[in-house]
């Protein structure tokens, strides 16, 4: 009987063993439940670039390299930011940021929720105020740099990151403005959701335009009015905007924005005339259509002139290719439309 006995809790034993072994090797209903949901989420992260909190966090101390040329590091997430230009204010809230900006230049007008939000200047900036504002990080100009230096080292004695925002005259230009502010905020994966969505629409236009027109359009772009008429030629938005659809710039010969006469834009002889100061002229086509001696003008016989939102063709931000997508549909209606 004892040996039957030994027998029997032997081979129970055994199954015990094996038992304990199965469950130390795939660990707990809840332990595999979790590791379930940890795959998940680094499958989600490595498939969308999603980043968790803590991963956010490790993104600082971060230091960046502003237009400038200096080294800009920022020890936590900012959770305060002032910018004293418009463009700067459409990226910043582009990327989310819209709930830390506090304090905005007197020119930002988009979007709505910066109507409400602190003026504190524009190229003369309200440094008093800045100051008592005291926000992590201000995103200034490079006339900021170059004409008050003295109160940028304010802004920095007293803790404020001081980052330099310069000028742009190209989509490439604007991807690495909004690549910038997005490293010194964190703010990584909308920059590339904003820039992506830039290019794949930009690129689009572009095939769309290369595939399906074959007559190119001149066009004359007034950013004044008369009687001291300026456009715009190469190394602008507009140049390249439409270069992008197939369309040909009247002052391609000239170089950033130029004056012209009359005279001279009479000869010029475009098929459409795009006007981008409707914000402070009533009627700009109707005075652009009326003018003595623009009669034999194609644009004006054709009654081919159009108003664009200036914010949309000028400002470097992410609305820029909003401004392309008008240009398309008023210049070649019967292709974009």
């Amino acid at each position: 009987m004892g040996y039957e006995f030994l027998k029997k809790w032997g081979l129970f034993g055994l199954v015990l063993m094996l038992a304990m072994a199965i469950i130390t090797g795939c660990g707990t209903p809840e332990e595999s439940s979790q590791e379930n949901v940890n795959a998940g989420e680094e499958e989600l992260v490595e498939e969308n670039q999603v980043q968790p909190e803590t991963e956010r966090d490790e993104l600082f101390p971060v230091t960046i390299v502003d237009d400038a040329s200096r080294e800009v590091t920022i020890e936590s997430e900012p959770e305060t930011i002032v910018s004293i230009q418009a463009s700067n204010t459409e990226i910043s809230f582009a990327l989310g940021l819209g709930d830390k900006v506090i304090g905005v230049s007197d020119y930002c007008n988009y979007p709505a929720e910066v109507l409400d939000i602190e003026k504190v200047g524009a190229q003369d900036m309200n440094a008093e105020l800045i100051l008592t504002l005291l926000p992590d990080i201000a995103l200034v100009t490079d006339y900021h740099f170059n004409t008050h230096p003295d109160i940028l080292e304010q802004f920095e004695e007293a803790g404020i990151n001081v980052i330099v925002v310069g000028s742009a005259s190209s989509f490439e230009d604007v991807y690495q403005k909004i690549d910038m502010i997005a490293s010194a905020t964190g703010s990584q994966n909308a920059a590339e959701e904003i820039i992506s969505d830039m290019k794949e629409r930009h690129q689009a236009i572009k095939v769309q335009a290369e595939e399906s027109i074959t007559d190119p359009k001149k066009v004359w772009v007034e950013v004044s009015p008369a009687p001291d008429i300026f456009t715009t030629g190469q190394n602008t938005f507009m140049h390249e905007m439409l270069e992008s659809i197939q369309a040909v710039n009247a002052a391609e010969d000239h170089e950033g924005w130029v004056s012209l006469t009359e005279e001279e834009i009479v000869q010029l002889n475009p098929d459409v005339i795009i006007t981008t100061y409707g914000y402070y002229v009533d009627n700009p086509s109707g005075d652009v259509l009326a003018r003595d001696g623009w009669a034999e003008v194609p644009a004006i016989q054709n009654e081919q002139v159009f108003d664009v939102d200036n914010d949309t063709v000028t400002r470097p931000g992410p609305r820029l290719i909003e401004g392309v997508e008008t240009l398309a549909k008023l210049i070649y209606p019967e292709v974009f439309e």
